[in-house]
């Protein structure tokens, strides 16, 4: 028998599939909180110390906004993985930034959300969340939503 041949990008978007499959699997198996979500207008605080005046401009000069390890073209960490995953399902356009290549950005972004971890999105402005968030905005169908409404705008 001869069994069709796949091209390599069906492959690879395959494995993409698959991988954020697993990564689904892996967030919903570590039982997080139902609701972590806290959605704040940016800038949530103003602290002592400002923070790099990079990340207010990046936030709002792009309407959806995705701080990362890595860029959407080359991940660096599965969460962040999960999360270009799932916008580029959502087909939004986005933009990145990459906090591995500046310790400040990637330590004042974390002040600056008053969230702890990477990746962070931010929606016109609007901080989401992190990885465990985008997954359950986009399996309830509330992130679809959301970035249709700031597409439209």
């Amino acid at each position: 028998h001869s069994f069709p041949t796949r091209r390599s990008s069906d492959l690879l978007a395959m494995r993409a599939l698959l991988l954020t499959s697993c990564l689904l699997q892996e967030a919903a198996a570590l039982q997080l909180p139902a609701r972590a979500r806290v959605v704040n207008r940016a800038p949530a605080v103003r602290m002592a110390e400002p923070v790099d005046p990079r990340i207010e401009q990046l936030i709002s000069e792009n309407k959806v906004m995705l701080f990362m390890k890595g860029n959407k073209m080359f991940p660096q960490c599965g969460f962040s993985n999960t999360v270009v995953q799932i916008l580029n399902a959502c087909e939004t356009p986005f933009e990145t930034f990459d906090v591995l290549s500046d310790q400040r950005v990637r330590e004042d972004i974390k002040r600056f959300s008053s969230w702890p971890t990477i990746p962070q999105v931010y929606v016109e402005g609007e901080f989401l969340g992190g990885c465990d968030v985008m997954i359950e905005m986009y399996q309830s169908g509330e992130l679809a939503e959301l970035l249709e409404k700031a597409n439209a705008s």
